[in-house]
């Protein structure tokens, strides 16, 4: 398997989205082990600005050549911006998953659900066994 990058800064879900803390701004996208996974996107569908959900809701659909594949809320929130790029390029989340690939940013509703998230090394052991 190709040499996969984790963020030590981030925070990340065993379903494989990641979200970047700033005050109580949250960024979202999907990690690059699960970008490689899905391989080429083609569609995503991205929720609407003002969306109010719960931890571990739907939060969109990622498709690509080779499957279909939910993405769900790491944390409860309310979306504030959809990342519009995606809509004529979404081969950005697989290029830059960690950069201009991003999702969505919300407004964290539930800060403490922070705690619930994994760290980079916790989801290292996830997608690599452990001891690697």
């Amino acid at each position: 398997m190709t040499e996969v990058v984790i963020p030590e800064e981030l925070y990340y879900t065993n379903t494989h989205e990641w979200i970047r803390i700033e005050n109580d701004l949250g960024t979202i996208g999907i990690t690059d082990y699960a970008q490689k996974e899905l391989s080429d996107i083609v569609y995503i569908e991205l929720p609407e600005n003002g969306k109010t959900f719960n931890r571990g809701d739907v939060l969109g659909t990622l498709e690509a050549v080779k499957a279909v594949s939910d993405f769900y809320a790491p944390v409860s929130g309310v979306v504030i911006e959809v990342n519009d790029n995606l809509k004529t390029q979404p081969d950005l989340v697989n290029k830059m998953p960690y950069g201009d690939g991003w999702l969505v940013k919300i407004k964290l509703t539930k800060p403490d659900e922070l705690s619930m998230l994994l760290k980079a090394s916790q989801y290292k052991e996830i997608i690599t066994g452990p001891g690697e």
